[in-house]
């Protein structure tokens, strides 16, 4: 199939549930709770009450071992037609957006006609395993035929056998977690306390006056009595910011609890399909999801594990043929300010454009103005899953709303990866650039 038969991919809307701070609104709902809550949305929003749906793909990141068919089960509590499948699937907080790809392929090249792409979080609900000598001992006793065996299972056992193995989100090759990593990037590239708070200033401030224009109105849906996510502060100030001290490194280091995501309970959905199936029930585009990427880097040997969408966004604009200053809109998930800001220096650097991205000349700066112009992570939450679901919705009903053109997603995630995707407006895109890879 050539270029130009690929028929283009159509974003019609998304929907999610409040974002909320772990152990805080949502603290008795599981992963399944929360999707279908959001799923549920979806379809009331479109009117798809007993509907079939091509394909329904999703996931999560903290699960518990039950969580295994999520995306089915979730599907199944819905009012989706039960013939509609769901398909689970992870990777780490670039779940819904990758989903979202995957499923935009499909649609391109005539496959299916419609799927639906979202993910949920909640470390609320996070597992909490026993030790491993413990656990043996429980499945033997649940596999004893005897009394005697099943108390035998637990002879000479000690105490320390029962202490619980917490939630663990370190990378395994490093033994760091996320933000361990995020402060060496930091120091690499230089970027100042200063900078990050003012950023995280920005993503609240953002985000308030989103909700107070009406903006996500039909983006959240109610859940558990929540109709606004509750991190966002509107009264934040740069003052009270500055006398936080930093988190993962406490001597010299530069991100806090302020300038970096909160852990995150939520769910987001987002709904996808060829023109022909819009038009067929009569839903308008919003926008054309039409090139996406999934890089990586080598961050165990040094470079720095949330860099890899400098990487995906460069391989992205070179097969479109666009520059970084083509854009009217961008959404760079806010994992940690830091992240974000060594994002935008590292495309500005010579060196690092040369050597790195194999490019002759760096890609240069962005207009400040133009990112994340509705709030992002640090304000509005990171449900890992959902993250990449929830931009998709934002940045379509902008492309949608305004007059911005083009807009692109740049996304972090754990294991040194990163995806990219590009949408265009309705107005702009053609079925001759509609290309997924």
């Amino acid at each position: 199939m050539t270029k130009t038969e690929l028929r283009r991919v159509a974003v019609l809307g998304g929907v999610r549930t409040p974002f909320c701070r772990s152990h805080t609104a949502y603290a008795e709902l599981s992963n399944l709770d929360l999707l279908t809550t959001a799923l549920t949305g979806l379809a009331e929003r479109f009117s798809l009450h007993g509907a079939h749906i091509d394909e329904v793909v999703g996931g999560a990141v903290v699960t518990h071992a039950k969580d295994w068919n999520l995306a089915r089960e979730a599907v199944i509590g819905s009012p989706l037609a039960q013939t509609t499948p769901g398909i689970t699937m992870m990777q780490a907080c670039g779940t819904s957006l990758q989903g979202a790809l995957g499923l935009a392929a499909k649609i391109a090249a005539g496959q299916i006609e419609c799927g639906i792409a979202m993910g949920s979080d909640t470390t609320s609900d996070a597992p909490i395993v026993f030790q491993k000598k413990f656990a043996k001992r429980l499945v033997a006793a649940s596999r004893a035929k005897s009394l005697g065996q099943r108390i035998g299972a637990f002879k000479g056992m000690s105490p320390g056998e029962l202490a619980p193995v917490p939630p663990d989100t370190r990378e395994p090759r490093t033994g760091l977690g996320m933000g361990e990593h995020c402060e060496l990037m930091a120091k690499e590239w230089g970027i100042s306390r200063q900078d990050q708070d003012l950023l995280a200033f920005e993503s609240h401030k953002k985000a308030a006056a989103a909700y107070d224009e009406g903006f996500m109105d039909d983006l959240v849906i109610p859940c558990a009595g929540v109709f606004r996510d509750n991190n966002i502060r509107e009264d934040i100030s740069l003052e009270k910011m500055a006398e936080l001290k930093p988190v993962f490194d406490k001597l010299g280091g530069t991100i806090t609890a302020a300038n970096s995501t909160p852990l995150t309970d939520g769910a987001a959905s987002v709904l996808i399909s060829s023109e022909e199936w819009a038009d067929s029930k009569g839903f308008p585009v919003q926008a054309y999801l039409t090139l996406g990427r999934t890089s990586a880097v080598d961050y165990v040997d040094g470079e720095g594990l949330l860099m890899a969408p400098t990487v995906a966004v460069s391989e992205l604009l070179q097969q479109a043929g666009l520059a970084l200053q083509d854009f009217d809109y961008y959404e760079i998930h806010e994992a940690f300010a830091a992240q974000v800001l060594a994002t935008l220096k590292a495309w500005e650097s010579e060196g690092y454009c040369r050597n790195r991205l194999g490019r002759d000349a760096p890609l240069g700066p962005i207009d400040r103005a133009r990112l994340n112009v509705k709030g992002s992570s640090i304000a509005i939450g990171h449900p890992f899953a959902a993250t990449g679901a929830r931009i998709l919705a934002v940045l379509a009903k902008l492309l949608h709303n305004g007059d911005g053109k083009r807009g692109l997603i740049s996304v972090c995630t754990a294991g040194g990866m990163g995806v990219a995707a590009i949408l265009e407006g309705v107005g702009r895109s053609s079925s001759a650039d509609a290309v997924i890879s």
